[in-house]
């Protein structure tokens, strides 16, 4: 029979035992949570290609920029064209720092400027469901950049310039709706990707935010400020943002069109009204010169 300090000592060990794993457990994303977070976050309108037949999420879309070309990459699981081989580790490490599991620089196409402030819980959640993907053994194609943009090494000097890593931080002095739309906008959402003015190296003009201009592909992206939004209704923008369509009958451009159908139109009411709180909740800014 086991004696009183031997029988204290195993008993102690079981409860670190049980300890250790249902924290493992814990730790364990949720992937269902994760599809709703990947459709808040656009992924799919960059890495699956504009065909009828395509591989959700297997790479091949093309994003022209005044540097050259880039393919989103293959996500799926697929340990050699996809990111089957990467740990859960490399993917927040990509999404937190923009560095690739080699460690070289990830080029800002990649909007790791704005996924550096996604919570902890939701890149788990998120990395759960790319792993439940089925894997695609899709290469992923080169980008076709201008030979003076090829190099991954300088990206250190434009992070040094425009990248700031580090979490989401709540405004303490606004609403819990206020806050939950402006880390969807800011983070997961990654709206100023577009909506936010560029410097001619590619730097967001951050005293300009969401204020429109040239979006990625030289076309012209709408201010998201109140001084824009102050014409439409709550009713008018939620009735854009799920259906695609303006109070007048008209419909967006195709890019939004397509942020329509694959993100903002997947959003729970509840989200989609924080988005708008925030909008309104930002300073009017005018819209940038042409």
């Amino acid at each position: 029979m086991t004696s009183g300090p031997a029988r204290t000592l195993a008993q102690a060990l079981v409860g670190l035992l049980l300890a250790a794993v249902s924290g493992s457990v814990l730790a364990q994303g949720d992937a269902k949570r994760g599809e709703y977070l990947a459709n808040a976050g656009g992924c799919v309108g960059c890495h699956t290609e504009e065909k009828k037949d395509a591989v959700r999420f297997a790479g091949g879309r093309a994003l022209q920029t005044p540097f050259g070309t880039f393919y989103g990459p293959n996500i799926t699981p697929h340990p050699e064209a996809g990111i089957g081989r990467w740990s859960e580790a490399d993917f927040v490490r990509a999404m937190r720092q923009g560095v690739r599991p080699d460690g070289a620089n990830y080029f800002p196409a990649f909007p790791y400027p704005s996924y550096t402030r996604v919570s902890d819980a939701d890149l788990r959640d998120l990395w759960a469901y790319l792993r439940s993907l089925a894997p695609s053994p899709q290469a992923s194609r080169p980008h076709d950049l201008g030979f003076a943009y090829r190099w991954r090494l300088p990206v250190t000097a434009w992070k040094w310039l425009y990248f700031t890593p580090g979490p989401f931080t709540a405004d303490p002095k606004a609403s819990a709706a206020v806050n939950r739309g402006a880390y969807l906008v800011q983070a997961l959402g990654h709206c100023g990707e577009c909506h936010t003015p560029r410097s001619a190296l590619g730097g967001p003009k951050r005293d300009r935010s969401l204020a429109g201009g040239k979006g990625p592909e030289g076309k012209t992206v709408p201010n998201l400020t109140p001084t824009r939004l102050k014409g439409s209704s709550d009713k008018d923008l939620k009735d854009l943002l799920t259906t695609g369509l303006k109070p007048d009958g008209d419909v967006p451009a195709k890019a939004m069109a397509e942020v329509i159908e694959n993100t903002t139109s997947k959003l729970s009411p509840e989200d989609l009204s924080a988005v708008i709180a925030y909008l309104r909740s930002l300073p009017p800014l005018p819209e940038e010169p042409k």
